[in-house]
């Protein structure tokens, strides 16, 4: 059984070389959250010339709504968004030093392309369970676009959040070998 690994998200990036496609890990550490909306005027900013809400280098983007917080709880449910929907922006903040993201489902090429160009890791949530990957959010604050409501960007900090990689920095596609594991 492959070794369950502890990491930190602001060091991500010097340790994503030493990734691979299958590894297990509990992060902890500071992630944001951003959806569609957001990215869109994150886009916006960079393309005007005005700063981020979050410095993008070195930063991992958890792609998820979270739900109201109920009463003594940093947040409700929050688990991970298809990730595709993100993929026109993704190249270009993986370009700006964006360490990880975390999401589900499959990524573009283009966005797989860029994560071994700038030696980052796309790491895959476990869908619909949102309430128990809540209990790993040890504190949210909302930082930009709280006109988004859920889709806002939000500060969160997580302890043992269980990922597991899903596209390494040496070209690793966790979805393709799975699919050619059960080809003809």
């Amino acid at each position: 059984m492959p070794e369950l690994l502890k990491l930190n998200a602001q060091s991500l990036k010097s340790c994503a070389d030493q990734l691979h496609i299958g590894d297990k890990i509990l992060l902890s550490g500071t992630v944001y959250t951003a959806r569609d909306a957001a990215h869109k005027r994150i886009a916006a900013l960079l393309d005007s010339g005005k700063p981020t809400p979050f410095a993008i280098e070195n930063a991992v983007i958890y792609y998820a709504g979270p739900t109201p917080s109920p009463p003594g709880k940093p947040v409700g449910a929050c688990g991970p968004t298809t990730s595709g929907r993100m993929d026109p922006y993704a190249p270009r903040l993986l370009d700006l030093g964006l360490a990880a993201m975390i999401g589900k489902g499959e990524r573009s090429q283009a966005v797989r392309d860029a994560i071994v160009r700038n030696h980052a890791v796309y790491l895959c949530a476990v869908g619909g369970a949102g309430a128990l990957a809540a209990r790993c959010i040890k504190d949210l604050q909302v930082i930009a676009f709280e006109d988004l409501g859920c889709e806002s960007i939000k500060r969160l900090y997580i302890e043992d959040f269980p990922l597991v990689v899903c596209n390494d920095a040496h070209g690793g596609d966790l979805f393709a070998q799975g699919r050619a594991a059960y080809a003809g």
